[in-house]
């Protein structure tokens, strides 16, 4: 077989392959850096307490918010001012938390972004500016330092009175882009590593298998072994000691096929099911009717007898109305059907989602829901 030959049964192979993708949707895969994390490579969660000023009257009640008072007390102090012997009425101030998230690798001096929310009761913190607040890690060490005019992106107005207001979006609320420096670094010595874990950000056995044979594969060294459904632990070559960040773009882009449990995801608060492609059920047998019973209250006027000396009397009697649905019949569903062939089954007993989520109960009640169900 020449080398053209060969060319056009790979071409040929090809399209099949793509072809066999298209009709099989179940074979789609991910990149490993789309359903798994590197251990180490992560976020980090600051807060802080500070003040927020310039508010136009829609800050906390200094009276009432006894905090609020004490902290602008303590600010002014630290410029110079002091305000421990007369009486604050400002309006324009309003005590508050902020969050923000240190991301991995962060350096000295970069900028993130910061969350600024009321404590208090002010009402609005649209175009107030935020002091210098100093923003701590879970172990107590500032990180940064945020400060800037909060945009909350709502929209709140009323009358006078405050008999008619409208309010659109959370004003109580608020974000500062680029509003904090980041003053400390978080040390990760990512060259000097000899191992590294990977980390599913869904659990399962199979998903953990093949990411580490899809590795494996790639180095084409056993370098890569599955410690647990969401754990895959990865031993550094020594081509790659000196070049991990290499090492870690090659695997990030791996294509893997994610395996995932049959499992029915109901929200009953909404009425929204969701129903994965993996869900099969045995045989049984359906049946859904409603009954109405709808009661209604006539009035009618009771006339007196003739020659009496009574008077009409307005009187309400009930009539009660009985409907069954007489079309629900009893439907058979078979054996080891997927998801369209049940969500077809049930779309013919005319069923809503509120009822699709008692007759899944009832399904899996019976046994015969092969799926575990998650009520959210």
């Amino acid at each position: 077989m020449n080398w053209v030959k060969s060319l056009k049964i790979i071409g040929l192979a090809a399209v099949i392959l793509g072809l066999w993708t298209q009709a099989n949707p179940a074979a789609a895969v991910s990149r490993i850096k789309d359903i798994a994390d590197f251990e180490g490579v992560r976020d980090n969660q600051l807060v802080g307490y500070g003040l927020v000023v310039g508010l136009n009257g829609t800050g906390d009640n200094i009276k009432s918010v006894d905090f609020a008072k004490e902290s602008l007390i303590s600010m002014l102090d630290m410029v110079g001012v002091n305000a421990r012997d007369g009486q604050i009425k400002a309006k324009n101030i309003a005590a508050v938390m902020v969050t923000a998230n240190l991301p991995a690798f962060a350096r000295q001096g970069s900028r993130i972004d910061v969350n600024v929310s009321a404590l208090g009761d002010a009402k609005n913190l649209q175009g107030g500016t935020l002091i210098a607040t100093p923003l701590k890690g879970a172990d107590g060490e500032v990180y940064a330092v945020a400060q800037g005019t909060i945009a909350t992106g709502a929209v709140a107005a009323g009358g006078q009175n405050n008999n008619t207001s409208v309010v659109r979006g959370v004003p109580t609320a608020g974000r500062i882009a680029s509003g904090a420096i980041i003053e400390k670094e978080i040390p990760f010595a990512l060259d000097s590593l000899q191992s590294m874990n990977i980390a599913l950000r869904n659990p399962d056995f199979t998903t953990s298998r093949r990411i580490a044979d899809a590795i494996n594969a790639m180095l084409g060294t056993p370098a890569a072994k599955s410690l647990d459904p969401g754990t895959v632990e990865l031993t550094i070559p020594a081509a790659y000691r000196d070049k991990i960040v290499d090492l870690m773009t090659r695997v990030e882009q791996l294509q893997v096929q994610p395996d995932q449990t049959a499992k029915v995801v109901v929200d009953e608060s909404s009425g929204i099911v969701v129903i994965g492609k993996d869900v099969k059920i045995n045989r049984l047998a359906i049946a859904q009717g409603n009954l109405t019973i709808k009661i209604t209250d006539v009035p009618y006027v009771s006339q007196p007898e003739p020659f009496t000396m009574g008077e009409p009397v307005i009187v309400n009697t009930s009539l009660v109305d009985i409907q069954e649905d007489t079309e629900a019949k009893m439907r058979v569903l078979d054996t080891g059907i997927n998801l369209q062939e049940l969500v077809n089954g049930l779309n013919a007993l005319g069923v809503t989602p509120r009822d699709l989520i008692s007759i899944l109960q009832a399904i899996k009640a019976s046994g015969a829901l092969q799926a575990e169900i998650e009520i959210i």
